[in-house]
């Protein structure tokens, strides 16, 4: 199964991601990891990578894309994959399609996990990391049971400056203006699936699941 796995910022893609490749048996490919990978080999495409992010520019879709076909190629992606964080644009879904045709196969969904942007919003800003070992907590979903110190080592937790609530106001935003169009793209391929993600992770795996089953019978 080759599966898209969408969703805005806070949605719980990466939770989603791990879950839902151990019970289909296919790898979790997401775009960090790959780009990471392509660094840490010194492929072309990762020093291509590297020039742009030592700038500070935004790599271009030609390397992306070039990265991506790279791993999709790779004998664990025979069986299928999950793409978490690719495509963002209709231009990334066009050169995937284009990808997925060189290599024999096509895409068989996008799972769009679909969140009210005042929960993302709750969920993101509540976020609070310790300095000493790096714990993360959530002020509402899972506090530290020592008020604002770490329940193991006791360090100081803060507030860190990308989830501040005008930082992931902005994200949430520039989301929603990329994916719109991404959205309305598969829908008319008919290959999008809609998930609540408001559920408990464990309920909205399995809500993920039970729509995959249902469509392939």
């Amino acid at each position: 199964m080759r599966i898209v796995l969408m969703g805005p910022p806070g949605a719980g893609k990466g939770t989603q991601a791990e879950l839902l490749t151990s019970e289909l048996n296919i790898p979790h490919i997401s775009t960090g990891d790959m780009f990471r990978k392509a660094l840490r080999e010194g492929t072309p495409l990762g020093m291509e990578a590297k020039e742009y992010m030592d700038k500070g520019q935004l790599v271009p879709d030609h390397v992306t894309v070039g990265i991506v076909k790279e791993r999709l190629a790779q004998d664990d992606c025979q069986q299928g994959f999950l793409l978490d964080g690719f495509p963002r644009t209709v231009a990334q879904a066009d050169a995937l399609e284009q990808t997925l045709k060189e290599l024999g196969v096509k895409l068989d969904y996008v799972i769009n996990i679909v969140v009210k942007r005042e929960d993302l919003l709750e969920r993101l800003t509540g976020r609070r990391v310790c300095k000493a070992c790096g714990a993360t907590y959530h002020i509402k979903y899972n506090p530290s049971e020592k008020g604002d110190r770490c329940q193991n080592c006791g360090g100081e937790l803060y507030q860190r400056s990308d989830d501040t609530e005008a930082t992931v106001a902005n994200r949430l935003d520039v989301y929603g203006q990329q994916t719109a169009p991404l959205i309305a793209y598969y829908q008319k391929k008919d290959i999008l699936l809609d998930v609540d993600g408001n559920n408990a992770v464990q309920e909205v795996t399995k809500n993920i699941l039970q729509l995959l089953r249902k469509e392939q019978i």
